[in-house]
C-alpha cells in the first residue's frame, strides 16, 4: 500500500513539475539588446502559414518580410490579413527586403512599400547610381535602409567596405544588412567589419560558411568558419540594437531541421558567453 502510495505521489510530483515548466523555455536573447529573428529568402518555398509555423516551432518572433508573402501590390485587405496572421503567432515583421532596386521607379514603389507594411526600415539592393536618389527618399520617408551586401557572388556590394565607402556621405540612415556569411566568402571578417561599421549596421543576417572563397557554401551555423562566439560579444560590445535574422539557405525545400539547428546554436552560445 505504502509503495503504491508512493508511486502514485512521484507520478503526481512528475505532472506538477512538468506542467510548470515553462514552454517554450524562455530563449537567452530575451536579455539582450539586440533580437533574434529570420530573414523571409529562408521560406522561399513556403507560404506564410508553413513559414510561421516553422517560426513558432523554433520560438523566432521577428520576421525580415519578402515579398513573395506580401506582394509590393497587396491590397489594403491583403495587407490586413497579412498582420493578422503574423499576430496570431506574436511574430512581428520588423523590415522589408532583400529588395533590388534599378530604377528611381522600383525605389519609389519599395518606400510606398514599406510604408504601406508599417515597417521603418528596408533592406535593398539599389544599383549604385541610385544611392543619391536613395538619400533623397531616406529624408522623405525618415526611413532607415539597409543595403545588402553579397559577397563575390554579384558586383554590387561584395562586403561592409563597399557599402561604407558608398554610403559613408550620405544620410546616417543608410548603411547596410551585414550579411555575416558573405562578407566572409569575400575574405573579410565580419567581427572586425561589425566593429568598424556598427553605426551604420542597420540589420544583420546571420549564418555560417564553409571557406573564405567564392567557393564557400552557406551551412547550419556552428558548422562552419565563422566565430561565432567572437561575433556575439562584439555585438554586446558595439550594443547592437537591431536583429540578428536568421538567412538559412541550405536544404531550403526542407528546411525546418537546419532552422531549428542553427537557432539552437547561435542561442547556446547567447547563453554560454554571457558574462
Amino acid at each position: 500500500m505504502k509503495k503504491s502510495l508512493f508511486l502514485i505521489g512521484l507520478l503526481f510530483s512528475m505532472f506538477i513539475t512538468a506542467q510548470e515548466r515553462p514552454n517554450p523555455q524562455p530563449a537567452p536573447d530575451v536579455s539582450e539588446k539586440f533580437n533574434v529573428g529570420i530573414a523571409g529568402y529562408s521560406f522561399v518555398n513556403f507560404n506564410l502559414d508553413q513559414t510561421l509555423e516553422m517560426m513558432e516551432k523554433c520560438d523566432v518572433k521577428y520576421l525580415c518580410i519578402k515579398d513573395f508573402h506580401l506582394p509590393i501590390n497587396s491590397s489594403d485587405q491583403e495587407m490586413a490579413d497579412f498582420h493578422n496572421k503574423l499576430k496570431s503567432k506574436g511574430v512581428t515583421g520588423y523590415a522589408v527586403g532583400p529588395i533590388y532596386m534599378r530604377s528611381k521607379e522600383e525605389v519609389d514603389n519599395a518606400f510606398e512599400y514599406a510604408k504601406r507594411v508599417g515597417v521603418e526600415l528596408i533592406v535593398g539592393v539599389p544599383n549604385y547610381e541610385l544611392l543619391p536618389y536613395i538619400d533623397e527618399k531616406v529624408k522623405e520617408y525618415n526611413f532607415h535602409y539597409a543595403i545588402h551586401l553579397h559577397g563575390p557572388d554579384i558586383e554590387l556590394y561584395p562586403d561592409a567596405d563597399d557599402v561604407w565607402e558608398n554610403v559613408k556621405d550620405l544620410d546616417p540612415r543608410i548603411g547596410m544588412c551585414l550579411d555575416i556569411g558573405h562578407d566572409t566568402r569575400n575574405g573579410k571578417d565580419p567581427v572586425e567589419d561589425l566593429k568598424k561599421y556598427h553605426t551604420r549596421v542597420f540589420d544583420i543576417h546571420i549564418k555560417d560558411v564553409t571557406g573564405a572563397t567564392k567557393q564557400g557554401y552557406s551551412v547550419e551555423i556552428g558548422r562552419g568558419i565563422i566565430d561565432i562566439p567572437a561575433f556575439v560579444n562584439m555585438l554586446r560590445e558595439v550594443e547592437y540594437t537591431g536583429v540578428c535574422s536568421l538567412e538559412h539557405e541550405r536544404n531550403m525545400k526542407d528546411p525546418l531541421q537546419g532552422i531549428a539547428e542553427s537557432i539552437g546554436y547561435f542561442r547556446g552560445v547567447i547563453a554560454t558567453t554571457k558574462k
